[in-house]
């Protein structure tokens, strides 16, 4: 195991962490919003960016699940902790003291805000709107500010961006977290533990770039772990830190209406509509009539599952592959909710074991994401030979033709094939697939006749003999450690 000293720090943001310093100083009211997934880092981003700019007049609430008493008496709990004297009775005294609050200077953050589009909670919207148009016709003489934080990005635009919606067109600025991009996950990496391809591939394919998630691993002590110690302690222990995140968070918001399809989708990556109705069909004829809806539920206003269409396809086109779109969900329901749920019943170490594998199972996929990722962050910083104007995502047609990787770069009118394996000993026996595949590709789109068509081949690392192999085939051999290093190199340059 692999144990560091060095104290947990604040990794990546640093553009989201300048644009809020900047709101910070402005002097004058602001009434932000922080968009991004739950764990993604908003409160942390926040925390910092105060730190930074000596804010310390501060009031930090999160909203409860709950109907107007549950949430008054939260926000009384958080006004005794902060030393606030001021109690409130009712949702529009909740919105009238953060008026009062602000005018003096205060920044008010209120995390889980979605919630307020609960119907028992949505007339705060209202109350609040009526403070906040206050502050803003005298926005040069208040000197604090709101921000509002949400993990569900269809209920925050509802709140916010919907013409019809109390507070539209109030924000004076947005922000939208995504996850960690994957030179932070190095330097993270490089801190606490080794930022081995392994090791990243591992992790990223559990958590993406989720910092919370990581810094949990970093607080069990497991972080640089081996793979069964490191699951073993976030998931399997009775006091298991993600043990019950996803069903907690993901499919509570859902309230058990779309588990079976979620569950379908996690565990059969790229099935299609008719996979997916037939399947929930066999098992429910009422839920199964009810699929198209969950789908278009999920895709649209959860986010929770992604349509992927075949390349150069209408937006309109009735052929997609489903995916689920957030790999901590899909870890959990793919490979860790029912050995997690066993753990009563059958020795542990035989629930981690098969755990793993079906992680294992997934990281060829994963590594195929990882590696597209990769390309896109190298090249919008200026680093390796491609400069990178498109990534064409998993090419498929009817025939079932797949490609892991196409990349082109219409600078140097180059197109590059690549293959994707975790284990590289199968990497020689994917080229005829993936030479069949460029050449179906290349006869769709003959403009791409005249360029410099490349193959490669990637894995985690290539031994040497294999290296010489796909050399004598005419294939590039591309160790994920070689992009690594990239992003590495200009870490330690900024």
């Amino acid at each position: 195991m692999i144990t560091t000293t060095t104290p947990w720090g604040f990794y990546g943001r640093q553009q989201e962490l300048a644009q809020l310093r900047g709101i910070l100083s402005r002097q004058r009211w602001f009434f932000v919003q922080v968009a991004g997934r739950r764990r993604i880092g908003k409160t942390s981003l926040i925390q910092q960016a105060l730190k930074q700019t000596g804010r310390d007049l501060t009031l930090y609430i999160q909203i409860p699940d709950s109907d107007p008493i549950g949430v008054l008496a939260a926000c009384n709990d958080y006004l005794q902790t902060f030393g606030l004297p001021q109690r409130v009775s009712s949702l529009g005294a909740l919105a009238q003291l953060i008026g009062e609050l602000v005018t003096q200077g205060y920044v008010v953050a209120l995390d889980e805000f979605q919630y307020f589009n609960r119907k028992p909670l949505f007339d705060f919207c209202s109350l609040l709107q009526a403070e906040v148009d206050k502050l803003s016709a005298r926005a040069d003489s208040v000197k604090g500010g709101l921000i509002v934080l949400g993990s569900l990005h269809a209920e925050m635009s509802a709140l916010l961006e919907d013409r019809a919606a109390p507070l539209f067109n109030r924000t004076t600025d947005v922000l939208a977290l995504d996850h960690l991009d994957i030179a932070s996950l190095i330097e993270l990496l490089q801190a606490h533990a080794d930022a081995s391809p392994e090791r990243l591939l591992f992790l990223w394919n559990l958590f993406e770039g989720v910092p919370k998630f990581y810094r949990d691993a970093f607080e069990q002590g497991v972080l640089g772990a081996d793979r069964p110690t490191l699951l073993k302690a976030l998931f399997f222990s009775s006091s298991s830190p993600l043990r019950g995140e996803a069903d907690n968070w993901f499919l509570r918001e859902l309230r058990g209406r779309y588990d079976m399809l979620l569950q379908y989708v996690a565990r059969h990556p790229g099935c299609d509509n008719a996979d997916i109705v037939a399947a929930i069909s066999s098992l429910s004829p009422q839920e199964g009539k009810q699929a198209g809806g969950y789908l278009k539920t999920l895709t649209e206003r959860y986010r929770m599952v992604e349509r992927r269409l075949p390349i150069f396809a209408s937006p309109r086109a009735r052929t997609g592959r489903y995916y689920i779109s957030d790999n901590f969900l899909r870890s959990w329901l793919m490979a860790l909710q029912r050995p997690v749920s066993a753990i009563h019943f059958r020795p542990e170490y035989q629930l981690v074991a098969q755990a793993d594998q079906l992680l294992m199972d997934a990281e060829g996929a994963a590594l195929e994401e990882l590696t597209g990722r990769l390309y896109e962050e190298t090249s919008r910083k200026g680093l390796g030979d491609f400069p990178l104007s498109e990534r064409i995502r998993g090419y498929w047609d009817r025939a079932g033709i797949e490609i892991d990787l196409v990349a082109v770069s219409e600078s140097t009118r180059r197109i590059r094939f690549g293959t994707c394996k975790r284990n590289p000993v199968k990497l020689m026996s994917s080229l005829p697939a993936l030479r069949a595949g460029a050449a179906a590709f290349l006869a769709h789109h003959a403009h791409y006749a005249e360029w410099q068509v490349e193959f490669f081949a990637i894995a985690p690392q290539i031994p040497q003999g294999i290296q010489a192999e796909l050399q004598a085939a005419g294939v590039v051999a591309q160790p994920l450690q070689s992009l690594l290093a990239l992003l590495a190199a200009s870490q330690r340059q900024a």
